[in-house]
């Protein structure tokens, strides 16, 4: 029952199938396809915000698509593009404009084109490489020593940082490689871990000896296998007309018919003797159910499980997480002296700024701002940089205007702008994290019925985290499809 005096949330007293916490991106998959692929289900899905969504949140304000957080989605990853063919979406997917395709890098106070053919961070043409000032001559020498490098031996996880040092030298890593990695993690690649982060790299340099001989040998044999190629799409990066709250939105949509929960927080999850488990909410009586879903950050999912699995409450709570902000800015196109010819640029470390990227929205999507104006996102804080954002929005706003003024010229008073605060956002592969995930996923066999899903593990991107979300669902229906056929016995 609830307290006296308190909101009334009337939660059935029938047993749930399945609970799933939490309504971010991955949550809102799993309850998706646990309704597609068995409509009967009695499922609830609580969430503590009043809104859905998560860390995707759209604002329409006046002709103006502006993105809190993620923009866009890997077009490559089949997730993505596949639950937006299933919810209807495919044919409102736009790519990012192929008329400007330039990123630039920030060195000294002045824009300079990332390299064309950085596959997965790594160089995969010679030619951009040869011919960028991103890099002295010093340096490009240190990178045609690549092939020469002898692989690491087989052993311990190694820090992405330390992986590019080692094979492609150090200023190819602080120059170009930090800041397209802090672009992604927002983190620091001293401590993030290559086989958690871009195992495929370490792949290569063991099944080639070298980077560069094992992108020579993908260019000689691709295409001349038995199985043609899956075609790539003519942009790597995809989103909804008018942005990713299309996808929540219509995923909303899908779970009319489900009990669907906002504004409750889940405190606890208790194992029921037999089977099953009972969820304490705050200040609400408990919901029981016989397979629950986390879909929740790690160090939230740590204290629901704390008291009765200890050892996977620490597992969970290990994993960091950054925070991380954006600013956006409208302009009129005007205010700008130069020409905004690419999609933006990206801020190394060493640069010293408080600024990590920034986003010429408009040119990398037009659509998203009125015909003659300019829409700019920047990204302010990264790991280790977190105490930046403990200034107010105004603040936040003048580095934003700082930073535009240094680099662009930019001088106007914004028409508008919106300021999206992400606390312990970003969650951290740091080193271990491969023996981390191992020893969770030994603790999971020992709670039948329990899942984890989310970014926290082996993704963060927005189709990582669907499929996270459909796999935990699948598990998660095969538990509760055993137990009715032992109950039927």
């Amino acid at each position: 029952m609830a307290r006296a005096g308190a909101v009334s949330h009337v939660i059935p007293s029938t047993k749930r199938d399945v609970v799933v916490i939490g309504a971010g991106i991955a949550g809102l998959a799993a309850a998706r396809w646990l309704v597609q692929h068995r409509p009967e289900i009695k499922l609830t899905v609580i969430e503590q915000d009043t809104r859905l969504g998560g860390k995707i949140l759209t604002e329409r304000v006046d002709g103006f698509v502006i993105e809190g957080g993620p923009d866009t989605f890997l077009a490559y990853k089949p997730r993505g593009v596949g639950l937006c063919r299933e919810l209807g979406l495919e044919g409102r997917l736009e790519g990012t404009n192929p008329d400007r395709r330039r990123t630039f890098i920030l060195r000294e106070g002045k824009l300079f084109d990332l390299p064309e053919g950085l596959t997965g961070l790594i160089p995969s043409h010679f030619g951009p490489m040869i011919r960028t000032r991103l890099i002295s001559p010093l340096g490009k020498m240190r990178m045609a020593l690549e092939p020469f490098i002898p692989p690491k031996a087989p052993g311990s996880d190694e820090s992405l940082a330390s992986f590019v040092r080692r094979r492609l030298g150090r200023e190819v890593y602080d120059r170009m490689v930090e800041p397209l990695m802090g672009g992604i993690y927002a983190g620091d690649g001293n401590r993030l871990s290559l086989a958690a982060t871009f195992p495929q790299l370490r792949e290569t340099e063991l099944r080639h000896g070298s980077l560069t001989r094992g992108m020579l040998h993908a260019r000689r044999h691709k295409g001349n296998g038995h199985q043609q190629a899956p075609r790539r799409p003519a942009s790597a990066f995809l989103t909804p007309r008018t942005g990713l709250a299309e996808i929540i939105e219509a995923l909303e949509r899908r779970l009319a018919g489900a009990d669907v929960r906002k504004g409750l927080t889940a405190v606890r999850v208790a194992p029921l003797p037999g089977e099953g488990y009972r969820i304490h909410l705050a200040g609400l009586d408990r919901i029981e159910t016989s397979s629950v879903i986390l879909a929740t950050p790690a160090f939230v999912s740590a204290r629901l499980v704390e008291g009765f699995d200890p050892l996977m409450s620490a597992d969970l709570e290990s994993i960091q997480y950054t925070s991380t902000a954006t600013v956006s800015l409208a302009f009129p196109l005007s205010a700008f002296p130069r020409a905004l010819d690419g999609y933006g640029y990206i801020v190394p470390q060493a640069e010293g700024r408080p600024i990590l990227a920034c986003t010429w929205t408009s040119t990398k999507f037009p659509h998203r701002a009125p015909d003659g104006f300019a829409l700019i996102r920047a990204f302010i804080a990264r790991a280790g940089k977190e105490d930046l954002l403990a200034a107010d929005d105004q603040a936040l706003v003048l580095m934003v205007r700082t930073e535009l003024d240094q680099v662009m010229g930019v001088r106007t008073t914004p028409i508008l702008q919106r300021v999206f605060r992400w606390p312990q956002a970003m969650p951290q592969y740091t080193l271990g994290h491969p023996d981390r995930l191992a020893r969770l996923e030994r603790r999971l066999d020992a709670h039948p019925g329990l899942q984890l899903a989310g970014s926290a593990y082996r993704g963060i991107g927005l189709p990582d985290c669907i499929a996270s979300g459909e796999a935990a669902a699948a598990a998660a229906l095969s538990h509760v499809q055993s137990m009715e056929k032992e109950r039927r016995r």
